[in-house]
């Protein structure tokens, strides 16, 4: 099968949605399918060699954080060149109503059928209510829809008529389980780990912090291990020196070095206050074997089914005390590693890549391409 994969996101920056798209193609490909994406970035950007670039990247302010997008007469010209060389059997868009090169690809279409996949839970934006006189369009050009979470599919139902399959982001399994912790972790005072952009307020870092601080002042040993885009030194300079020495900050992580990063932790710390639909990093903390304490948030409730702890959101004090019983509980580590290594399961990329053609075989048949695009 030929598949045209649309990123909206840079791959230049890494998230959620592209290393969705990037994982997918990969598994796609291992199945013997050839599969070509489009993501936003100038010509001279590194990029896997299936990738093509769609026009430069500008940063965007979106759905709670900034992101870099694809839009404008270049992008779009980009866009339908892609679609007409690609002779797809398939195009798979990702969040078809950011204002980037998947709106674009659904416009650009001609008869090919298309699937996309809905990654978030958000319902109406600024950036939508700029575009609201062609999302009926985009609507209607959409051939089946995916959804990523329940919450999602929600999104669905309720705001934008019509269902879609629920799908869940995968996890490159065995790649999480087999990595080596880092030299020197997690050592013998317990080791907190914690991965994302923590300058942006919904993740929760200076959440983390208010109960590290706490932790810190009972458990002389404690360490905190951080990686993520951001300022170290602003971030360090939110708790007392004492407390910011334990705190060791990776910076920006290669897909190697997160999964040691995890294997490196007696508990992954997930403190976001909300915005979330599923929350890759826990399935890929189960994968790692690390267990999870989490934000009670309705979408990480349903990725951990069972195999993490949760805490009300925005409660450091209850965090403090969740961390804490862990790390001096073995037993229950191991139960909640045991745990997550059935549910993560389901994630593994081969099974999600496999419900995947599923959609596409059916958006085939819903939407057969014209005997004349066949000659």
């Amino acid at each position: 099968m030929r598949i045209g994969i649309v990123c909206p996101y840079s791959f230049e920056v890494p998230g959620g949605v592209q290393r969705h798209v990037h994982d997918l193609a990969e598994a796609l490909m291992a199945l013997g399918h050839h599969v070509s994406v489009l993501a936003p970035a100038d010509d001279d950007t590194p990029l896997p060699p299936y990738v093509v670039p769609g026009g430069r990247a500008v940063p965007l302010r979106y759905n709670g954080s900034v992101a870099r997008l694809s839009f404008g007469p270049l992008s779009a010209a980009r866009t339908r060149r892609w679609v007409l060389a690609g002779d797809f059997d398939v195009i798979h868009v990702h969040e078809p109503f950011t204002p980037s090169l998947s709106l674009l690809a659904v416009l650009a279409a001609r008869d090919e059928p298309v699937v996309a996949t809905f990654h978030t839970a958000m319902a109406r934006s600024r950036a939508l209510h700029a575009v609201s006189g062609i999302l009926q369009l985009v609507l209607e050009r959409i051939t089946a829809r995916i959804a990523v979470s329940l919450s999602a599919r929600k999104v669905q139902v309720e705001h934008l008529g019509g269902d879609a399959w629920v799908i869940p982001n995968g996890v490159s399994v065995a790649r999480f389980a087999s990595a080596q912790p880092l030299p020197g972790w997690p050592g013998e005072g317990g080791a907190i780990g914690f991965l994302g952009r923590f300058t942006e307020p919904r993740k929760g870092f200076p959440l983390l912090l208010e109960a590290f601080t706490e932790l810190a002042a009972q458990r002389p040993q404690v360490r905190l291990l951080v990686a993520g885009p951001g300022d170290p030194d602003a971030a360090a300079a939110q708790v007392p020196p004492s407390v910011a020495d334990r705190i060791t900050f990776l910076g920006l992580v290669d897909e190697e070095h997160k999964a040691r990063m995890l294997r490196s932790v007696d508990v992954y710390v997930a403190p976001n206050t909300g915005g979330e639909s599923f929350g890759m990093i826990l399935t890929e903390a189960m994968a790692a074997g690390t267990p999870v304490v989490a934000s009670d948030l309705d979408a990480f409730r349903r990725v951990l089914d069972g195999s993490g702890a949760l805490f009300p959101v925005g409660d450091a004090g209850a965090l403090a005390s969740t961390i804490g019983e862990l790390l001096d509980d073995p037993d229950r580590r191991a139960q909640l590693a045991a745990r997550a290594s059935t549910v993560v399961a389901d994630y593994d990329w081969p099974v999600v890549a496999q419900r995947v053609l599923e959609v596409y075989h059916f958006a085939i048949e819903a939407a057969p391409r014209t005997p004349a695009r066949d000659a």
